[in-house]
């Protein structure tokens, strides 16, 4: 059997998806598949999309469902292309990208478990804006995005739940622009961590562990700034006690510290 962390707060909320398979199978595309039919409805009852649905409801939207597996760095879908499919992020971590006039790569954002993304329809588009790339190991569901409207209409709360999710991503990715734009490189770079840590934050003995892999380029990406700008800054707060950095892995030691630097 399949076990997957579904999402570990930093209050210790601790959730776990349990797939009845023992295996799973290989797609026409190479990818890895699970079996949707065995998917337990109740286990998507507490996801922001499904909250408000009736369990025969959400079982018929996971009938139409087709699922993946993906390794982490893999292109789920990127941007300009064709908006065929939508998803729902059962397990990982995804990291939204887009390119800049200059072919420069910035990160917009981080999407945790639990949550639709690719859903171009919801903003009137029939392209993808941004690139998706796994920054972990990922499990999805995804649907035609012929669905989307059906779905919208038959299933409101699905349609009500999704829309503010998307609101909050617009609200997080203009508070990062204001940032940019108005605080100094030291603040941006401790409330980017510390926004990752409230979305995916693990508890370990050294500190609040960042649940998937994370390098210094992703912060330079996420924060608008240089990679010798980052790489100086974290081996300064590790040897301060702030933080422990080491390959793809960043902890926050010392939370309540580099809130006070980020708000400096």
């Amino acid at each position: 059997m399949f076990q997957s962390n579904l999402f570990e707060s930093t209050h210790g909320m601790h959730d776990r998806w349990w797939f009845g398979c023992n295996t799973f199978s290989v797609n026409e595309l190479g990818y890895w598949e699970f079996a949707v039919h065995r998917l337990d409805e109740s286990l998507l009852t507490p996801l922001p999309p499904f909250s408000s649905l009736e369990r025969a409801q959400i079982r018929d939207i996971l009938d139409q469902a087709t699922s993946s597996r993906f390794d982490a760095g893999v292109s789920i879908f990127e941007e300009g292309l064709t908006a065929e499919r939508f998803f729902l992020l059962l397990d990982g971590t995804i990291r939204v990208v887009k390119i800049t006039a200059d072919g420069e790569q910035v990160t917009s954002l981080h999407i945790p478990a639990g949550q639709l993304f690719g859903v171009a329809q919801a903003f009137g588009r029939d392209t993808y804006p941004a690139t998706a790339i796994s920054a972990s190991e990922v499990l999805i569901l995804c649907w035609p995005s012929s669905l989307w409207q059906r779905f919208v209409a038959q299933y409101p709360g699905f349609a009500t739940q999704t829309y503010k999710s998307i609101g909050d991503r617009m609200v997080e990715m203009n508070t990062r622009i204001v940032e940019m734009s108005t605080q100094h490189v030291q603040q941006r770079i401790a409330r980017a961590l510390l926004r990752l840590v409230k979305q995916s934050g693990q508890r370990t003995p050294e500190g609040i562990e960042i649940n998937f892999p994370i390098t210094r380029q992703d912060v330079s990406e996420m924060t608008g700034t240089t990679l010798h700008t980052v790489s100086r800054l974290l081996s300064a707060w590790e040897k301060d006690g702030l933080v422990s950095s080491k390959r793809k892995k960043i902890i926050i030691c010392d939370p309540h510290r580099l809130a006070v630097l980020g708000e400096a």
